[in-house]
């Protein structure tokens, strides 16, 4: 089996979910296939030179990339608010040139499976179809119009929700038009599975989590640090940096006024100059920014935190921190996609005074933090094993391919 991936981002490094969702599956099907293709679109804000993956990785998958300047430009946007009906987050991606290097590749090399990595790269689909024979599956990461409209919920000022209102609803127009335009559909979470019937897909479904290799995940001698809380995750994440707020806003100074010596570590790539600012103006916050090596701070520190109150798909970090055996602390909309049980492998709160008791819960019984992580360990290595996933998306394939002879 030949498998051709295409995505708005190149997936290496696996730095963030996107990332991480898009080279592990890719990593373990390569283990599997014939042949793994990468193109992806090398975007100016997540640049990487591609002759600097280790060989380790491009001896199994064959990565190619088209440069493409996404920074978000004001003028753009403008035209594209007043003269287009496409959601500028996706406009951002469509550009011939990427398309001829798909092209190309179709032309070069028989495929049996085309697997777009989410929303933004659907604009090609049209495109795969002229040039080949190939299976068409949309690997869906979340539904997208879903985030803004829980945006859009939290969004205040008069200016921004009308703008965010609109956005909203170009992003579901766009999505909802490529429904049973593909042949397969690949959902990251049951729920998304659910959403996609409502929405009236006819197409074969598979809910493919990300995974992680568990034996890649290896927890320190080391103790972690005493009253410590930590979040880690992309802060250029416009739902990542809602929740922060929210938790140093309503959660944090409840914490520090029963505990005053815990202290609060944020980790993540690409924080903007006034978040970092905001940050560094509070009470026992450490902004701590991007990290040479996310497990070894993960294990350095005691309770994780994942207060999302938007957002859609599933959170990997959640899934790491559980390899890694943290007590996590998280909301409804953080667990989305993740069956684990409250109180069991990890701590479910949305209400913010309770978020916050929950936190000095954990830290108050040491013990119960080590229990739930330890049970969180257990239930990932049960649940998220990447070849077990990547083997029964491979077989998913395979039976398709057999039906479609």
């Amino acid at each position: 089996m030949r498998i051709l991936i295409i995505t708005n981002k190149l997936p290496y490094p696996p730095k963030d979910g996107g990332a991480i969702a898009t080279f592990s599956l890719a990593e373990n099907l390569s283990e599997i296939v014939e042949k793994i293709d990468v193109v992806a679109i090398n975007t100016s804000k997540h640049y990487f030179d591609i002759k600097n993956i280790p060989a380790d990785f491009t001896e199994k998958i064959s990565f190619f990339d088209f440069f493409l300047n996404t920074d978000i430009k004001v003028l753009k946007l403008l035209v594209n608010f007043l003269f287009s009906s496409l959601p500028y987050n996706a406009e951002r991606f469509i550009n011939k040139g990427f398309e001829d290097k798909i092209i190309e590749l179709l032309s070069i090399n028989k495929y049996d499976v085309v697997q777009f990595e989410g929303l933004y790269v659907l604009s090609y689909l049209k495109t795969v179809r002229k040039f080949s024979n190939a299976l068409i599956s949309y690997r869906s990461h979340n539904i997208e119009h879903e985030i803004w409209q829980r945006t859009l919920d939290q969004t205040k000022g008069f200016f921004k929700r009308f703008y965010v209102k609109i956005l909203t609803k170009r992003l579901k127009k766009f999505e909802l038009s490529f429904i049973n335009s593909y042949d397969l559909i690949v959902p990251i979470t049951n729920r998304d599975s659910e959403k996609f019937e409502e929405f009236g897909n006819k197409k074969p479904s598979l809910t493919i989590p990300t995974g992680v290799i568990i034996e890649n995940y290896k927890s320190t001698e080391i103790l972690p640090e005493k009253n410590s809380v930590f979040h880690i995750g992309a802060l250029d994440w416009s739902p990542n940096q809602e929740g922060l707020l929210w938790f140093i806003d309503n959660c944090w100074p409840i914490v520090i006024a029963q505990k005053p010596e815990v202290k609060f570590y944020i980790a993540g790539r690409n924080a903007p100059k006034w978040f970092i600012s905001k940050m560094k103006l509070q009470k026992n916050i450490v902004f701590v920014g991007e990290v040479d090596d996310a497990q070894q701070f993960i294990n350095s520190k005691q309770i994780m935190i994942v207060p999302l109150l938007s957002g859609g798909g599933m959170r990997i970090k959640i899934i790491e921190g559980m390899a890694l055996a943290k007590a996590i602390v998280t909301t409804s909309i953080g667990i989305e996609g993740i069956p684990a049980n409250n109180n069991e492998q990890v701590v479910i709160e949305d209400n913010s005074e309770q978020f916050a008791q929950r936190i000095i819960e954990l830290i108050n019984q040491p013990q119960k933090a080590v229990e739930i992580g330890n049970s969180a360990k257990i239930f990932v290595s049960e649940n998220f094993d990447n070849f077990a996933i990547a083997k029964k998306l491979y077989g998913f394939y395979d039976n398709r391919l057999k039906i479609n002879k």
